[in-house]
């Protein structure tokens, strides 16, 4: 059994526009670039041949991912359960009680995780350990580097 994308849908969007775009510009511009290498003669020592039949593998390579990835996308619903617990696609301001520092996390399917942008996944350990908390909840979470200690402060949908 594949398993499942859970995809907010900006998430979505985004997957089905890469998507299009590779299938609409990406495969004609790679194709256009094979027909060109072609005309200079012998392919087997043809860097430019060479080249493009290798974009062409990546290209349709990534475009089997994506539509596998849209096969198995879950839209991620706004929650109806309690505003004030944490869950998938929740925004989350929490308070690190080690060094008091504040921190707004966006719990994110694996897929569109981007720890840069404070988007982090439900199945990494800090994304599990928030789900389920509540407003005001002090929460001890196993990390790779020992153990986040944080306060829940604000939980937005």
């Amino acid at each position: 059994m594949e398993k499942e994308i859970l995809l907010s849908t900006e998430g979505l969007k985004k997957i089905e526009q890469e998507l299009e775009h590779l299938k609409s510009v990406r495969r004609r511009e790679v194709a256009e670039r094979i027909k060109q290498a072609r005309e200079f003669g012998d392919i087997s020592e043809n860097s430019e041949y060479e080249d493009a039949k290798n974009e062409q593998a990546f290209i349709e390579g990534r475009i089997l991912t994506l539509d596998k990835m849209l096969r198995n996308a879950k839209l991620i619903e706004e929650a109806s359960g309690d505003p004030e617990t944490v869950t998938i696609g929740s925004q989350v301001k929490v308070r690190d009680l080690d060094d008091n520092e504040v921190y707004d996390y966006t719990i994110v399917g694996s897929t569109e995780a981007d720890p840069m942008q404070d988007r982090i996944s439900n199945e990494s350990p800090v994304g599990k350990g928030l789900l389920g908390a509540h407003v005001g909840q002090k929460l001890s979470i196993g990390i790779p580097a020992g153990t986040l200690r944080v306060e829940v402060l604000e939980v937005r949908r």
